[in-house]
């Protein structure tokens, strides 16, 4: 087994040199004195559970070879230290005395090159490539569980018409239900988010 380049932010599983690993899309998530690493879109998006970004996914990345991380570790250590600003100018505009600041030095990155190759809303299955092109893929749902509350059901047929009800009428709403939540889940997935808001759910029919 490759020995361990990073760990995983999440469950701490080593992450071996050259394999592939996932970071989140989120810049803050990837400061260089704290970036996070994930072994799997699962940790990801346990990750996510817990910070709360509003739109975020993951990046697919590669963690670099022993050696390339051996040398990037070496040019950083040889790396002169930034220089201080001068407390004065070193040169002056021509136009009139006005003082041009000194250029501020780029900062020396360490960490592993990573190159970019998809992203994924929610889970690593093919439900979830599907979401990300817009036409997602939706599981079946073998036990189709009545998704209302039948006694307010029948109390508003009651209240709105003084009707009775049928027990078979939930079974029927049920699907009802289960087709806006395919629609709004439909629009979440075009528009690359993993959380179903309002907006995606169709306006009622009256």
């Amino acid at each position: 087994m490759a020995e361990a380049w990073m760990r995983c932010t999440e469950c701490r599983t080593d992450i071996p040199y050259g394999a592939v690993y996932w970071e989140c899309s989120v810049s803050t998530c990837n400061r260089s004195r704290m970036p996070l690493y994930f072994c799997s879109v699962a940790c990801w998006d346990s990750h996510l559970s817990t910070v709360r970004h509003r739109d975020a996914y993951a990046v697919e990345v590669r963690a670099p070879t022993r050696e390339h991380w051996q040398q990037q570790q070496a040019e950083a250590a040889a790396a002169p230290p930034p220089r201080a600003m001068p407390a004065t100018p070193d040169r002056v505009n021509a136009g009139g005395g006005g003082a041009s600041p000194a250029p501020r030095p780029m900062p020396q990155s360490s960490g592993p090159v990573a190159v970019t190759t998809r992203k994924v809303v929610g889970d690593a299955s093919p439900s979830s490539a599907a979401a990300v092109e817009g036409n997602v893929t939706l599981s079946d749902v073998t036990d189709k569980d009545v998704l209302i509350v039948v006694s307010k059901m029948k109390k508003y047929i009651k209240d709105r018409s003084g009707m009775n009800c049928s027990d078979s009428v939930a079974d029927m709403i049920s699907e009802h239900v289960r087709a806006v939540c395919d629609e709004a889940i439909r629009s979440a997935a075009k528009n690359e988010r993993k959380t179903v808001l309002d907006r995606d759910v169709p306006r009622a029919r009256r």
